[in-house]
């Protein structure tokens, strides 16, 4: 019979017996199916991560639970959810107003003026609401915020999760950067173009998407939610696509 206090409710290992033999085996596997991910989205078809990144996400979290995880170890529990909705809305709050700031100072304006976001509003609407929060958003965090920081987390606690999931994100991006010393004129003036330039800029965004994870990290374990940082993570990109769409003035 088990009792409200257990540690072993519904048959799941302790917290200690999880923390003596560790989920290593398992951050390996996650780890390799977010490599395959991330190589099968730069080869794929336009907009292939609209199923990629939801299955690469599903799959991720079975492996979790088969792991041992909760949901709540995830951040996708019920108890937290009111505290990580505040936490979202307070995060799209503030980056919405830095945006605006940003939008009004000639000197920054120019970092919103990528090409690869340069279309018209209605395109924008589509890619910020759609597009950005299925392919990137809810896939990325429930994979770096929402897994791996729970099995770090399980393994050698909530520090050693933030900074190896930080990493992690940071590495994640090294892909998507190729082309941002060419795609991204802010970018352009300021490392110029050629291979050492891109080389800069991927290092740099590299950095940093991994300072930005390790907040994003601080989010979650503050709010106990992975819908902290996924309020972040898409007021960032998808307010920032509606932004470059209004700023460019496509019609």
């Amino acid at each position: 019979m088990v009792t409200p206090g257990s540690s072993r409710e519904f048959g799941r290992p302790s917290r200690s017996g999880l923390r003596g033999r560790g989920p290593g085996g398992a951050v390996l596997a996650a780890c390799g199916v977010l490599v395959a991910a991330n190589v099968a989205a730069r080869v794929g078809p336009r907009h292939s991560t609209l199923v990629l990144g939801p299955v690469t996400a599903l799959v991720l979290v079975v492996m979790a639970r088969q792991s041992g995880l909760s949901y709540e170890d995830m951040g996708m529990g019920r108890r937290h959810l009111r505290r990580g909705a505040t936490y979202a809305a307070v995060a799209i709050g503030v980056v919405a107003a830095g945006y605006l700031v940003a939008a009004a100072i000639p000197a920054t304006r120019a970092a919103f003026l990528d090409e690869r976001y340069q279309m018209s509003l209605e395109d924008a609407f589509v890619t910020s609401f759609i597009i950005i929060p299925v392919a990137t958003v809810l896939p990325e965090e429930i994979a770096f915020r929402g897994v791996l920081w729970g099995l770090l987390d399980r393994r050698s606690g909530p520090a050693t999760a933030t900074i190896a999931s930080s990493v992690l994100f940071g590495l994640w991006h090294i892909l998507p950067s190729l082309r941002l010393h060419k795609v991204n004129p802010a970018v352009t003036a300021v490392v110029g173009t050629g291979w050492a330039a891109q080389a800069v800029a991927v290092t740099g965004a590299v950095l940093f998407t991994g300072l930005a994870g390790a907040l994003m990290c601080e989010l979650r374990r503050r709010s106990g939610s992975l819908l902290a940082p996924i309020g972040l993570h898409w007021a960032a990109n998808g307010l920032g696509v509606v932004m470059t769409s209004v700023l460019t003035g496509r019609p």
